[in-house]
């Protein structure tokens, strides 16, 4: 014999299914899909200078991953360089604040263009930089590049904006 709080149980319980709705799993994407070219400006320590760049982020490889080859040209301390970084960067969500930490780095080919006693010098330089820092869905990014070997600079503050197409 079934009871009045058995009855009462049972019809709560197919009164919950019926009106429940069908639970799917969702994946927040920050991460753009897109190609993104960039613009950078900061300082640099060892040397002491300015400089401003511009580089291209492929859309994601293999999940979070990007390659980042970019340019920069600095100024100051009585020397000019041109540095050419080919970047791997992988992209960590942080939760669904719109922000990602990036890390990575890559190697590193440097002009340097010394101005000093009258004269001027070119020599070209190979090397290798890690790359730390954060970037916004809207395109900003702040960035530590932490570099080594040939004229590479041995720190960089980054900060820049990126645009997808």
């Amino acid at each position: 014999m079934v009871t009045l709080t058995g009855r009462f149980t049972a019809l709560v319980v197919l009164g919950c299914l019926a009106l429940s709705s069908a639970a799917s799993a969702q994946t927040i994407t920050t991460q753009s899909q897109r190609s993104q070219i960039g613009f950078t400006g900061g300082l640099s320590i060892d040397p002491e200078q300015g400089f401003v760049g511009v580089f291209w982020r492929t859309p994601e490889i293999g999940g979070r991953f990007h390659l980042r080859p970019g340019i920069e040209g600095g100024f100051g301390d009585n020397l000019n360089l041109a540095t050419v970084n080919i970047d791997f960067i992988a992209r960590f969500p942080l939760g669904s604040s719109g922000w990602d930490f990036i890390q990575g780095g890559g190697p590193a080919i440097v002009i340097a263009r010394f101005d000093a006693f009258g004269r001027s010098e070119t020599d070209v330089g190979a090397g290798g930089s890690y790359v730390i820092g954060f970037a916004h869905d809207n395109g900003f990014l702040g960035e530590f590049r932490i570099g080594g070997g040939g004229n590479v600079p041995r720190l960089k503050l980054t900060a820049g904006y990126a645009i997808g197409f």
